[in-house]
């Protein structure tokens, strides 16, 4: 064949779309491990120790934290694990997974927090931005590799006498902080990689939900993470706190809690920029997600300095506060950058919320407050019924820039949208009750 011809064919299957790198905003190509997956398989991990075998008993009122901690420590003495969970109820303390050692909950079977503090014992961990001695959480993975929790059961947080005790608290003292009141966390996996992450339901938990800090390659699939609004309110029950890590994927799973559905962690205070213990949250793809009510599905803060390429796409929403919510922290240097969220149908009360929060603001007696900055954030293809379009607020605090608003049908009670302050400003194609707006470039 004439070499011509070949070279010809060759460029032009180049040309093809399936054969071009997919980019994250910032255009840095999309790595192969956000597709390239398998299903958590256990019968590859290890040898099964199902508790029921080794000791644990059926028993939602016995509490047996040290009975399966100790098979725990027994798989990893024994060169790895999977800690199985037969159907039935289990009352637990904190756990403590080692390495090669896995969680997995068969149908039926419920991992029961206790709802007694003390149970949960005090240790230096990682919470709201600061590295600090405070209490475990339910499950809790450090400094693994390949770790899985898996199966159809569910991790129970057993959290109401902790929400009553929190509003209590807060009744008698409205200043009280969420650290005032004790609360453990459902699962706190740190200085992890190659975590996966599938589907169980993590239900009803006193605090976070799932945390991850300083950690990558962490995979959440097809899991269905609930805390409630009512009748007692789930105070902080954010499903995902997402804390100084890289590349993580979040696909297929449903969420609907008491405060935000992702949030973006990653440090707070005047010099959050300057700890070793903080850092940037990078490479995140949220995807294929059902979010019922929630105070934001995608949230940047309140603790959080600097967020770079993150993908929000192809979800549904439902009764969500905010759609898009940065959290312009006045005491904190924060940087958020390079945001997409696409392809998006449902309804919330805001589609764009961008405001200073002085929550519990301590600039540390530094007098001046650190500038912020958010920019290269592009919503696009969008479908959405909601109260307020654009509920953004002028500020000195932070400089908004390169903004694109493309491909939206909104419909909106508040539809008004102020142009003035975000340098680089585009709308294209944006569809507001019915009516086109003009395509504006600032």
């Amino acid at each position: 064949m004439n070499k011509k011809v070949i070279l010809l064919g060759i460029a032009t299957l180049l040309c093809f779309p399936f054969f071009a790198k997919e980019a994250f905003p910032d255009g840095t190509p999309v790595s192969n491990w956000f597709s390239m997956y398998e299903e958590v398989d256990i019968h590859k991990l290890g040898t099964i120790y199902r508790i029921t075998d080794h000791g644990v008993v059926n028993d939602s009122t016995l509490l047996q934290t040290a009975q399966i901690q100790a098979i725990i420590d027994k798989a990893h003495a024994n060169g790895g694990g999977v800690i199985s969970i037969p159907r039935g109820v289990y009352l637990s303390g904190a756990l403590f997974f080692r390495q090669k050692t896995h969680l997995h909950l068969e149908e039926g079977a419920v991992l029961k927090g206790s709802d007694d503090i003390s149970n949960f014992p005090i240790l230096p961990t990682r919470i709201e931005g600061r590295n600090i001695d405070y209490f475990a959480a339910l499950v809790n993975a450090d400094g693994l590799d390949g770790f899985t929790i898996s199966g159809k059961g569910t991790i129970n947080g057993n959290g109401l006498r902790y929400w009553k005790s929190f509003w209590l608290r807060r009744k008698f003292n409205p200043h009280c902080t969420n650290l005032d009141e004790m609360r453990p966390r459902l699962v706190f996996i740190s200085n992890s990689r190659n975590v996966h992450l599938t589907g169980v339901r993590l239900i009803n938990s006193p605090f976070w939900t799932t945390h991850l800090y300083k950690s990558e390659n962490v995979r959440l699939s097809n899991l269905y993470i609930f805390a409630p609004r009512e009748p007692v309110k789930a105070p902080s029950s954010d499903a995902v706190d997402i804390d100084a890590c890289s590349n993580v994927h979040i696909t297929n799973c449903k969420i609907s809690v008491n405060d935000d559905a992702i949030a973006l962690k990653g440090g707070k205070g005047p010099h959050a920029d300057k700890d070793e213990n903080n850092g940037a949250n990078r490479n995140i793809i949220i995807e294929d997600c059902t979010f019922g009510f929630c105070h934001g599905v995608l949230t940047c803060g309140s603790e959080s300095i600097h967020n770079r390429n993150i993908i929000v796409r192809r979800c549904q929403v439902d009764q969500a506060v905010r759609l898009l919510w940065l959290k312009m922290r006045p005491d904190t240097p924060q940087n958020y950058e390079y945001i997409l969220v696409e392809d998006v149908t449902g309804n919330a009360n805001s589609f764009l919320y961008i405001k200073p929060w002085t929550q519990f603001f301590d600039l540390q007696g530094e007098e001046t407050i650190p500038l912020s900055y958010a920019s290269n954030v592009t919503m696009r293809n969008i479908d959405l019924k909601c109260n307020r379009f654009f509920d953004v607020t002028e500020s000195d605090q932070y400089i908004l820039s390169h903004f694109t608003l493309e491909n939206l049908n909104i419909q909106a009670t508040h539809p008004e949208i102020n142009r003035d302050f975000i340098k680089s400003f585009k709308l294209k194609n944006v569809k507001v009750n019915g009516r086109l707006i003009k395509n504006v470039e600032l």
